[in-house]
């Protein structure tokens, strides 16, 4: 068992992976409380997360551990609050709010293309950290009209630094107190401290003019009994959108372009497509339906590199899944980064072959948004955002690995990340 936790703080994807290969796709991890069993069939997930849905709750170590940054947000909250607080904002996601969405992404991009056009010829850059810069300011700006150019690299920082001590927390079974003055529990501090200035900003600057956006619905929201939400309350969704609607985006950004970066044949396809759908005018969110292997390209780098590699429920009541007795109360762990390179769903799981997803693919084999009632509910504002980016960006500039260098590998963070960043060399097309 001691070895087992060694495992799963050490590398996790290898013990996930370990554990299926042995065991199959239904199988109970070697922890004693609480009883925890890794699902990996489509079957099984679609049971978990859409057939019995109402049976499994998200009161698990690895939300727990979330909410320290997000409070009771629309990530973390569970049930009967969480079914309020889906309706509250459901609005701001509906499909006539993705044409603004659209044109702040375009925005963003014409920012990173004015700085990278602005570097001496082949200049290397961790365009990871540009994609997470660029999509910080496309949530907020088209979810809460705040305008944080210039501002986000210091909140992106204090994101992730505030993520990385949520993993080390969801990592082990017993964590220190809060008010424990630990290393990590004083950056977690200062961290949060520094989102919640930034969302205190935007709420000040706000009140008197809702608007329409995420932040406006928040504002005008009203419980039965007429009363606003409070301060905290808004904070909470807030910052769960900061982390969650830029973080996870990002991510994926990040490894697309290095993932074009070693299929080169792959990226002339999509800056052709652009091109072609384009001209000389920028990327707008009415080419969005008209990049359909710009966005194959976005669904295969998702299988391979899922954000939310990693989803855990609650059983509320005893369930049969797979024909296997799962007790109430037990753990439910499903990985669509090892669903999604399961060899009975996908031909060549570990290859990068865009193409795939020209065509149909299995149900529930692809789930990187989660499913069910609480499937992401900024799916289609990621996609927008990540089909518009990559095709503006891969027609303007080609990129390589400096000499020596190749994709680095995935780090299974609160969303997987590449180790070291996505240094890449850049050249003007």
């Amino acid at each position: 068992m001691l070895r087992a936790f060694g495992t799963i703080r050490g590398n996790p994807l290898a013990f996930l992976d370990a554990t299926w290969r042995e065991f199959g796709d239904i199988a109970q991890f070697p922890v004693p409380r609480p009883p925890s069993y890794l699902v990996n069939s489509p079957d099984g997930v679609r049971h978990v997360l859409v057939d019995n849905a109402r049976g499994y709750g998200k009161s698990t170590i690895q939300y727990r551990a979330l909410s320290l940054v997000t409070g009771e947000g629309l990530l973390t909250s569970d049930t009967d609050t969480w079914r309020m607080q889906r309706r509250a904002l459901q609005p701001a996601f509906h499909h006539s709010a993705l044409q603004d969405i659209g044109s702040h992404v375009a925005a963003a991009t014409a920012q990173v293309k004015r700085q990278w056009s602005a570097l001496e010829r082949g200049a290397v850059v961790d365009v990871d950290a540009f994609m997470m810069g660029a999509a910080l300011e496309i949530v907020a700006a088209s979810l809460m009209g705040t305008d944080l150019t210039g501002r986000s690299s210091e909140i992106a920082d204090a994101t992730l630094e505030a993520l990385d001590v949520v993993v080390a927390r969801a990592r082990v079974p017993i964590t220190p107190p809060d008010w424990l003055p630990t290393p990590a529990n004083r950056v977690l501090k200062r961290s949060v401290a520094r989102l919640d200035e930034a969302v205190s900003e935007m709420m000040s600057a706000r009140r008197d003019e809702p608007g329409e956006d995420l932040l406006g619905l928040l504002l005008s929201v009203r419980d039965d009994n007429g009363r606003p939400l409070s301060a905290a309350q808004i904070r909470d969704q807030l910052v769960t959108f900061i982390v969650a609607g830029h973080e996870t985006v990002a991510s994926a950004l990040g490894w697309v372009w290095g993932l074009l970066a070693e299929h080169p044949q792959i990226a002339h396809r999509v800056a052709t497509e652009a091109d072609s759908v384009a001209g000389d005018r920028p990327i707008t969110f009415d080419d969005y339906s008209r990049l359909p292997f710009t966005k194959a390209v976005v669904e295969e780098t998702l299988r391979l590199y899922p954000p939310a590699w990693l989803i855990t429920r609650q059983a509320l009541v005893a369930d049969v899944i797979d024909g296997v007795t799962v007790p109430q109360g037990a753990l439910v762990i499903m990985s669509p980064w090892l669903l999604h390179r399961h060899p009975d769903l996908w031909t060549n799981p570990d290859s990068f072959d865009p193409d795939r997803f020209m065509g149909e693919i299995p149900r529930f084999a692809h789930i990187p948004f989660g499913a069910g009632p609480r499937l992401c509910i900024g799916r289609d504002f990621s996609y927008v955002e990540a089909v518009m980016i990559v095709a503006e960006l891969a027609r303007s500039f080609s990129m390589s690995f400096p000499a020596g260098e190749s994709l680095p590998a995935g780090e299974p963070l609160v969303t997987i990340r590449p180790h070291g960043g996505m240094p890449l060399l850049l050249t003007a097309r």
